[in-house]
């Protein structure tokens, strides 16, 4: 039941963070507010916006989030047997497409080349020092 939690408080912290930099924020912003709310919903939202405002600021600042968020959503999921079904519902809301095991990882490593253009790899972020030219994955 452990790595269960581990996992959807994974999924939730990066879907939360994610989306906050993002226009669907407005729809989820309520939800997640209730979720941690208690009865302090409008500080829980105060606190939302402040992050919101930090990540719209610096979108590189996502990935510092998100295990303060992993952090924070597994002691609510360990102390709130309800708030893994509420959880649930928001996820398969705002990520409705997400898959039921995790996507494979694919690891493209190309050496001494020079490409121009544009990088393209399915949508999909590739890291690079120097692209010169077109790649197509």
């Amino acid at each position: 039941m452990e790595a269960e939690l581990v996992e959807l408080a994974t999924r939730g912290a990066t879907t939360v963070v994610g989306l906050m930099a993002t226009e669907a924020w407005a729809q989820l912003k309520p939800r997640v507010a209730a979720l941690f709310g208690r009865g302090r919903e409008e500080e829980v939202a105060q606190e939302l916006d402040e992050i919101r405002a930090e990540i719209t600021e610096d979108p590189e600042s996502i990935d510092a989030h998100v295990p303060e968020w992993q952090a924070r959503l597994r002691r609510l999921l360990r102390n709130d047997p309800e708030a893994v079904a509420r959880l649930r519902a928001i996820l398969d809301e705002f990520t409705p497409d997400a898959p039921s095991r995790p996507a494979a990882v694919v690891h493209n490593e190309l050496r001494d080349m020079t490409v121009r253009g544009n990088v393209i790899q399915g949508g999909k972020v590739v890291q690079a020092e120097t692209i010169n030219g077109n790649l197509n994955f």
